[in-house]
């Protein structure tokens, strides 16, 4: 079914967001670490672009991964485009800081190639996955390896799963033994959002 642009408002109201895993990771400990998950509108950037920081409850104001991420409208097919940022250190902590987040720009992205994320619809929610090809390279514990990411999003949270594989024999070098991560969602903040964002002019849906 064709994406739309009531579809990809929907998407990011779900998106904007804080989410915890803390009910699964007390009830597993040794299985699942208690991670926070904050996806917050960055209205000075381009349509769509959403700060995500993940962090460890532990040590929330350093988190192990922060990116933007942009869904944009293509082909009638939602895609969820993924930045890095250039000296990420400096915008840790920024989805809780109205002020440093405010100071991220574009010329702060780095686009990381072959890691867009194919989006679809599904009840009331949507799943995605990195797009095809083993191109989503990543470096961690001083290997290569490339991403294998998928998401479930529906309004009471979300489900997510990331591995890591070896370029060449793809082996899996890392990722969870034990199934998805099932995050529940414990802010809603979708109200920052631009309205022109959530409610566009025709032909202005985050077309790239």
């Amino acid at each position: 079914m064709a994406a739309s642009a009531s579809s990809y408002a929907r998407l990011l109201r779900l998106l904007c967001g804080s989410f915890s895993n803390q009910t699964q990771a007390f009830e597993n400990p040794p299985l699942f670490a208690h991670i926070l998950v904050t996806y917050r509108p960055l209205p000075q950037l381009q349509v769509g672009s959403l700060l995500l920081e993940q962090s460890y409850a532990i040590d929330p104001g350093t988190p192990y991964r922060i990116r933007v991420l942009r869904p944009v409208l293509r082909d009638d097919q939602i895609l969820i485009q993924n930045f890095a940022l250039r000296d990420e250190t400096r915008f840790w902590g920024a989805t809780q800081d109205a002020d440093r987040r405010a100071t991220l720009q574009e010329s702060d992205l780095q686009p990381l190639p072959g890691c867009d994320y194919l989006v679809r619809e599904q009840g009331e929610g949507f799943v995605g996955e990195v797009e095809p090809g083993c191109r989503c390279l990543i470096e961690r514990k001083g290997a290569t390896a490339y991403l294998v990411s998928q998401f479930e999003l529906w309004p009471e949270g979300m489900r997510t799963i990331d591995r890591g594989h070896h370029p060449d024999t793809h082996e899996r070098l890392w990722g969870s033994l034990a199934g998805p991560f099932e995050f529940e969602r414990t802010d809603d903040h979708s109200a920052e959002l631009p309205d022109l964002w959530i409610a566009p002019p025709s032909g202005g849906v985050g077309q790239d």
